[in-house]
């Protein structure tokens, strides 16, 4: 994710809405590891990758209907799920993905805990 603040510090001094979908459970073999993030601004444009390529439509797709519908959900993508292979997903393993339809508020949050610091400081 660390990778991806500068695109979300400029997609946010555009006024762009940012949608995320993070990797949040990998089971046997995936393509990427848990933690993963794309994101997904306002205006269509892309960051970063929750399985290299196999899944990312299907991400898109599936933060547009969370933004649809306003919450975020958990999308089960695996080798057995005719979903998975519609969209690509064949290395074997599973994955879960959080959507997220909006960061706004967890950017916000974010910034705030950024602003008070506390500075402990051992003498021994």
């Amino acid at each position: 994710m660390r990778e991806l603040v500068a695109t979300i510090d400029l997609w946010r001094a555009q006024g762009q809405r940012i949608g995320r979908a993070v990797v949040i459970r990998t089971l046997g073999s995936a393509p990427r590891p848990e933690g993963a993030t794309l994101l997904l601004s306002g205006d269509g444009r892309l960051a970063g990758s929750v399985s290299g390529g196999c899944v990312e439509a299907a991400a898109v797709h599936e933060i547009r209907e969370a933004q649809a519908a306003g919450r975020s959900r958990v999308v089960h993508y695996g080798i057995s799920d005719e979903q998975a292979w519609g969209v690509g997903l064949t290395c074997g393993g599973t994955i879960d993905v959080l959507i997220e339809p909006d960061l706004r508020q967890q950017l916000e949050a974010a910034a705030r805990a950024t602003d008070a610091r506390a500075v402990v400081v051992s003498l021994d």
